[in-house]
């Protein structure tokens, strides 16, 4: 728990109390919620690595991973759509490993 000084003008004790009192109160600081930003990866990362199956392999499979690694380290709330972010991602790029071995581009051609 976070504990920050409160102004003194408020906390101070009148100047008829003893000078044990005079020390200024701890209270706890606002907090915000734990791991809010972590899930907020995970599933960003989930996100991205879902778009970047069909779109942009390059960019959003290793954005992907490195979010959800960055989520999983910050301890989310929702480590399963972390480890599905980095699935994901992982994926995205086999996907472009494939359609550079295949079609010798980064691109999709289902033409034929």
């Amino acid at each position: 728990m976070t504990l920050t000084l409160t102004d003194r003008a408020r906390t101070s004790a009148p100047a008829s109390a003893p000078a044990s009192e005079a020390v200024p109160a701890l209270v706890p600081a606002p907090r915000r919620a734990a791991g809010r930003e972590a899930d907020g990866l995970a599933v960003a990362s989930f996100v991205l690595g879902l778009v970047g199956l069909l779109a942009f392999n390059l960019l959003l499979g290793p954005t992907a991973i490195v979010m959800a690694l960055l989520s999983l380290a910050r301890r989310t709330r929702r480590p399963g759509r972390a480890y599905l972010g980095l699935a994901l991602g992982v994926a995205d790029l086999v996907v472009l490993a494939v359609l550079v071995t295949v079609n010798g581009t980064v691109s999709w051609n289902l033409g034929g």
